[in-house]
């Protein structure tokens, strides 16, 4: 066993990490929220288990996590060891305990849920030598984008684009009456499945369109003009074709905007839809909007009332 398991092993630290939607309409990509769901784990050292990963869930995907190192919690752990040492101690294994809100395949970031918690706990065990760019980083290394990421880190809003120079991010902090009203559909959709939906090229009016949505979306978030959230979520370049795999998509949207959201989009890749409300009443508008919708087109489901989330995610309890 080397020096650094001998001192960490049996060390335990427990983190905690947002669900968040990405895209939020216009901003495919590159924009995303953190939302009030959280998925809380705990990671045990264990330096003499021969590498072996034991993995206890509760709640959300119970049952089906892989127990290995294809898991996203482990590959960010991973991830900050290697960042940081250069190299994984022979034989480190580890105990994996996790409670999960966040539900599986439906576009509330799970998986990068998983990776960033993998990394923050990571970077814990070794004293937090890891900076926020530096997570975001290795985060994106793993999931491919960064606007999940993102938003489970940082919290709030966020926005994050891949640049010849790095991964380049602001964050917005959300107001404290914005509400997010989440149908979340027993359908799962695969985010592979759902990039695979998109065109290669679209059209230079579509492409035009979205750009000035985020330009003016992100500068209101910037302004604190969350009403410009109407501008920001109607979107050219992905809904329409992801709804050829997901027909009740845009009656789902459509029934939000009447009962008088915000605005209204597919969350991430879906299944869920997403709505944002700073009244009461509207929000039991888009609730009874999106109950009827959902019936009228067979698509069963439940409805969630979340805030926007500005603490991103965060270390419980610190290495003992």
């Amino acid at each position: 066993m080397t020096n650094w398991l001998a001192e960490m092993d049996g060390r335990r630290v427990t983190v905690e990490v947002p669900a968040s939607s990405a895209n939020l309409g216009a901003g495919y990509d590159c924009l995303g929220v953190a939302l009030g769901l959280f998925n809380r784990v705990e990671v045990e050292v264990r330096g003499w288990s021969r590498g072996e990963i034991e993995l206890t869930v509760d709640g959300e995907g119970v049952d089906e996590l892989s127990a290995d190192r294809t898991n996203r919690c482990v590959q960010g752990i991973e991830a900050a060891l290697r960042e940081v040492r250069g190299e994984m101690p022979e034989g480190v294994g580890w105990r994996i305990e996790m409670r999960n809100e966040i539900p599986l395949a439906r576009g509330l970031g799970s998986s990068a849920a998983a990776t960033v918690a993998g990394l923050v706990a990571g970077n814990s065990l070794l004293g937090e030598p890891l900076t926020s760019a530096d997570l975001l980083r290795l985060a994106t290394e793993i999931e491919g984008h960064p606007d999940n990421a993102a938003a489970a880190l940082l919290g709030g809003f966020t926005v994050a684009a891949m640049t010849d120079e790095g991964i380049e991010f602001l964050r917005f902090d959300a107001p404290r009456d914005l509400r997010a009203v989440l149908f979340i559909p027993d359908l799962r959709l695969s985010t592979k499945e759902m990039r695979a939906a998109l065109p290669a090229k679209v059209p230079l009016a579509d492409a035009v369109a979205n750009i000035g949505r985020v330009a003016i979306g992100v500068a209101g978030l910037a302004m604190g003009r969350f009403d410009l959230l109407r501008v920001l979520t109607v979107d050219r370049i992905h809904e329409q074709y992801r709804a050829r795999a997901y027909p009740q998509l845009p009656r789902l949207i459509e029934a939000a905007r009447k009962a008088g959201a915000i605005g209204a989009c597919l969350s991430g890749a879906g299944s869920t839809v997403l709505a944002f409300s700073d009244s009461v009443r509207t929000i039991s508008r888009i609730e009874g909007a999106f109950g009827a919708a959902a019936a009228d087109t067979d698509l069963l489901g439940r409805i969630a009332v979340v805030s926007p989330r500005n603490l991103g995610a965060h270390v419980v309890k610190r290495p003992a």
